[in-house]
């Protein structure tokens, strides 16, 4: 038997589960009713939602490994890869979970709505961990979904499952928030840490062998995923990421400025840029003036 499992209809992961399919776009899963067995690797072409209601078994993301505790919610987006393969044991899968395929979206407000979710990108580590309260709000969300579609298909179905959906997500986004929040210590250290890597990256000879440093660079130096990152800056600072290397870069640019002998031009390939007039637009974009009226008016 193959270790490895594609999903990238509903049916098809409907199957696996042995769970029956009421609507081809859209399933709300109890996992109880799947049979015994060991892990995949499971590549996914459908957004899939996960609630852990009780400890399971490691779920890998590229080199690291996570074990996930009751009321764990967990977003996995098309093209993703989960691999439980590990767990060779066989154990009996236990939650709910909430599948639908992109085609559900087409011609509807959810669509917008997913393109803003960030948190179906986020690595497996950055799960959403629920309260007591949350996650029984979750459970009756899964049950409007679910009790919709256990109805006979007709003109207003997708209306009212994708608007049940979105409904689902909006309370997601306000559980992620209160995360951030109740995690502001940890937050904290990885903005000090963000403001150490960009010091650093200046101080080193990176942006002349890679230019300017992208959010997604920080994120995996700080073993974060782009999204999740990017959220958890605004969230701290109320800038995005690329906003907040952008102002130290401006920082950082002003000092050289101010104190270097060299041309505004030597500064700009110092600082990584491949072309100086980029840097000369970007500094009076954010400053005011150029570079050379900046070092002028000292």
């Amino acid at each position: 038997m193959s270790d490895q499992k594609i999903f990238d209809t509903v049916k098809s992961y409907n199957d696996f589960n042995n769970h029956p399919t009421l609507h081809p776009s859209v399933s709300v899963l109890d996992f109880s009713d799947a049979e015994p067995r060991h892990g995949y690797n499971m590549s996914f072409g459908i957004f899939t939602i996960i609630l852990k209601e009780v400890k399971c078994g490691d779920l890998a993301y590229g080199k690291n490994t996570y074990d996930y505790q009751e009321g764990t919610l967990v977003f996995i987006g098309p093209g993703q890869v989960v691999d439980v393969s590990n767990k060779t044991d066989i154990y009996q899968p236990v939650g709910r979970g909430l599948t639908f395929h992109p085609d559900i979206l087409l011609g509807t407000p959810l669509a917008k709505q997913i393109d803003d979710c960030g948190f179906f990108s986020y690595n497996l580590s950055e799960a959403l961990h629920l309260s007591t309260d949350e996650q029984q709000t979750v459970l009756e969300l899964l049950s409007i979904v679910e009790n919709e579609l256990k109805r006979p298909i007709d003109k207003h179905s997708k209306k009212l499952i994708t608007a049940n959906i979105s409904l689902f997500l909006d309370y997601c986004e306000r559980f992620y928030d209160r995360q951030f929040v109740s995690r502001q210590h940890i937050n904290t250290g990885v903005l000090a840490k963000f403001e150490e890597l960009i010091n650093g990256y200046f101080k080193s000879e990176k942006p002349y062998s890679e230019g300017l440093p992208s959010v997604g660079y920080f994120a995996d130096q700080l073993h974060l995923s782009a999204n999740y990152f990017g959220d958890l800056i605004k969230k701290e600072t109320g800038k995005s990421a690329q906003e907040f290397i952008q102002k130290k870069l401006i920082e950082i640019a002003k000092d050289k400025i101010f104190d270097s002998e060299k041309s505004v031009k030597e500064i700009a390939f110092e600082l990584g840029f491949k072309y100086p007039q980029h840097f000369n637009r970007i500094f009076k974009q954010k400053v005011g003036v150029t570079p050379k009226e900046f070092r002028d008016k000292q």
